[in-house]
């Protein structure tokens, strides 16, 4: 059954109004009609059942038929802060860490990212969009959070609340994300950071002051993995090892 998010805003008692690019997509794309059933998330993790009443090019009009007690969201939420990559890389880092279940991405300008104008800044509503796409394919219940970049001076700031930080660093040895879960309390952790360098990788400086704020820095195998794929990879293995990814015992 098809998915679509709906601010909540646009539901009112058991009526539900689509509106913008989801309308054009409904009719002539998925070829939706009239008595045809769809879920419907208010944008804040509630979701429903709704079926099609009418249709026209400027908006979908659903009936809402019941509450779904759904939640595809992991227990432990994990943020995802992104060394600034070149080109469209950062595309497919948003993609691919939405579809595994990310709760915030923030891109963070670090001492080997080049940023030659403001043209990063103005990507993230493309960013949201692509995080938007991604829910809908993978059933999510909340749409993460893409922010604005951020120096790095400021990250330190931003992980101070968090349970837990790791950091992948290819020049650490022997101890990786094996080791660091048999260590940890894993029914304490519930806000997860995963820092991940640029594509220069990251200064000495850099790791020295994660460190001061109790980063875990690890290993994540004899590869070196691209910028890109290190933090998907990265969030598969926590959330592999403290929530849902593999399924429940």
């Amino acid at each position: 059954m098809h998915k679509f998010f709906v601010n909540k805003e646009n539901i009112c008692c058991d009526v539900c109004k689509i509106d913008g690019e989801d309308v054009k997509h409904i009719y002539k794309v998925l070829r939706l009609k009239i008595g045809d059933k769809i879920n419907i998330n208010n944008c804040e993790g509630k979701e429903y059942l709704a079926i099609i009443e009418d249709i026209n090019k400027k908006e979908v009009i659903a009936k809402i038929l019941e509450q779904c007690e759904l939640n595809n969201e992991s227990k432990v939420r994990v943020h995802l802060f992104q060394g600034l990559p070149k080109s469209t890389k950062m595309d497919l880092i948003v993609q691919k860490n939405t579809e595994l279940g990310i709760a915030s991405i923030t891109p963070v300008i670090m001492e080997r990212v080049v940023v030659k104008n403001d043209s990063e800044f103005k990507k993230v509503d493309r960013w949201n969009r692509i995080a938007l796409e991604a829910c809908k394919q993978s059933k999510r219940s909340l749409i993460p959070s893409i922010n604005k970049p951020i120096e790095f001076e400021k990250l330190i700031e931003k992980i101070d609340d968090m349970d837990l930080i790791v950091v992948p660093y290819e020049n650490q040895q022997g101890y990786g994300m094996k080791k660091l879960a048999n260590n940890l309390d894993k029914n304490s952790i519930k806000n997860v950071a995963i820092v991940i360098g640029p594509e220069g990788g990251f200064e000495e400086e850099e790791i020295g002051k994660l460190k001061a704020k109790g980063a875990n820095i690890v290993t994540l195998g004899p590869r070196i993995l691209r910028t890109e794929t290190a933090g998907f990879t990265a969030l598969s293995l926590i959330m592999y090892e403290l929530a849902d990814l593999g399924g429940v015992l």
